[in-house]
Order: structure tokens, then sequence, then C-alpha cells
């Protein structure tokens, strides 16, 4: 299905009846890779779940994104359904989301629950060699960037960013770069005491994107919060480990 929102042609499923749960996902991904998850949330549930702008089939946004923006238009696009109640499943980036606008005031609608699937926003703490190697490549960067010296080695400037650059950010245009190093970079871990609505958390003890004690800060952080472990999954716990975590699912959204 299409939809326009901001001009911006969506591409989302509308699928089962009764509660909405909308699913956003993580970032690089898109909804097919979600078709367990909406299978199981459409048994019994309204699922919706769209493609972000930047993934799947829905076109880039026209300038790079903040996650601000994002909730600005997710916003956009449960409003244009005339929703006052949903519950909401994230993965990853979705979880970027779900916290900065659950913490938006005068929310139009209520968020009855959440589950958080392997979700971002907690900042990891650099090393003091990470903090050490990130100084040089800004040094080298901009000692390279010079009229001079990007005339020599037009090329270097990018041969450094490609070998520094996560798969995530060498695999981006230009404007999902720029975007992706707006996102990565905030810190949403004081927002979590904020989600007030029953939550669970689900998550892959092997995750390395998104280590298992991430889970841990937002189990305490969360007032109602409980996890479930994925003994042997990483950051896609929901496919690695897929009857395990559609029984879980199964099991929240029947309770």
């Amino acid at each position: 299905m299409i939809k326009k929102i901001d001009s911006i042609a969506v591409n989302y499923i509308d699928e089962g009846e009764g509660e909405v749960v909308l699913l956003l996902h993580g970032w690089g991904a898109n909804i097919t890779l979600y078709a367990g998850v909406i299978q199981v949330l459409s048994q019994n549930n309204r699922a919706i779940a769209l493609d972000m702008p930047g993934f799947g089939k829905t076109p880039e946004p026209p300038v790079p994104w903040c996650v601000d923006d994002y909730v600005n238009f997710v916003m956009k696009f449960i409003e244009s359904f005339g929703l006052s109640r949903l519950s909401i499943v994230v993965h990853s980036f979705g979880g970027r989301v779900f916290f900065k606008m659950n913490a938006r005031e005068n929310l139009p609608f209520v968020i009855e629950r959440a589950v958080l699937i392997d979700s971002a926003g907690i900042l990891p703490k650099r090393s003091f060699r990470q903090k050490v190697s990130l100084r040089c490549y800004k040094i080298g960067r901009a000692v390279m960037s010079t009229k001079v010296l990007h005339f020599l080695y037009p090329d270097a400037v990018d041969d450094m960013r490609r070998k520094r650059g996560s798969a995530d950010y060498n695999r981006a245009t230009p404007t999902m770069r720029a975007t992706l190093v707006k996102v990565v970079n905030e810190d949403l871990e004081p927002l979590m005491h904020l989600v007030k609505c029953p939550t669970l958390l689900i998550w892959g003890d092997l995750d390395t994107a998104t280590p298992l004690s991430d889970a841990k800060r937002m189990e305490a952080l969360i007032p109602d919060a409980g996890l479930v472990v994925c003994e042997g999954a990483g950051h896609f716990s929901f496919a690695e480990q897929a009857t395990k975590v559609h029984g879980a699912l199964a099991a929240f959204f029947a309770s």
C-alpha cells in the first residue's frame, strides 16, 4: 500500500483487525524483513508497518534528517489513520523514534504497550583508544580537505571515510550518511524513565550493536518493563530466535 505523507510516498502494510500495533523497523531494514513478526501481530490485532523514509520502497527524505524529523513523520503517519490509541513494536533504530516520540508532551494518541527488540537509544561510551582514533581521523580529514592536498589527492577524504565508516555508513547515499551521523550521536537514556506503558524488552545475548547491558539498563529505567533474553541470538533476535520471539509477542499482547 502507498500513502503520501508530506509529499513522500510511504510504502506500508495494514493487516488484521482489532487493536492497532505499529511496527517501526531498524536502520537499513524494511518491512519485508519483519514478515514473521507482522504475521504474529496480525493474528489478533491490526498490524501496521511502514518503510520509513530512506528505507525499503519509501524514498529518502529531501534533506538529512535527525531523530525528531522521523518522529514528526511517524506522528503524521499515525494521525493519517485517525488513531487515538495504539501499541508499538520497534527494532533497533525504531527504538530511537519511539523514545523521542513518547517524550513529546500532549501526544494526540495514547501508547498502550511497547515492545523493544534489540533497541537503540543508549549512547555507547568510547574508550580512550577510540577517542584518540576519532581525534586523529578528524585532524587527518581537516588536513586532507585543504585546497592543495584535495587537488593532489582528491579521493583521500572519501578513502578515509570508507575505512573508518561502518557497513551501514558505507552503503548509504550521501543524504542517508548525513542522517546516520545525526541519529547515532544522540543519547536518549534520559528519556527512558518517561515510558509509562507496559513494556517488553526482547534481546539477543550476543548482540554487539546494542549489547544486552543496554537492555538491562532500559529494564531498570522503564517503570513497567520485563526482559526476555534470546540465548545465542545477535542484533536480529526476532529472526534468529523466531519461535521464542513470536511466542513472547503473542503472550504479551494476549495478556
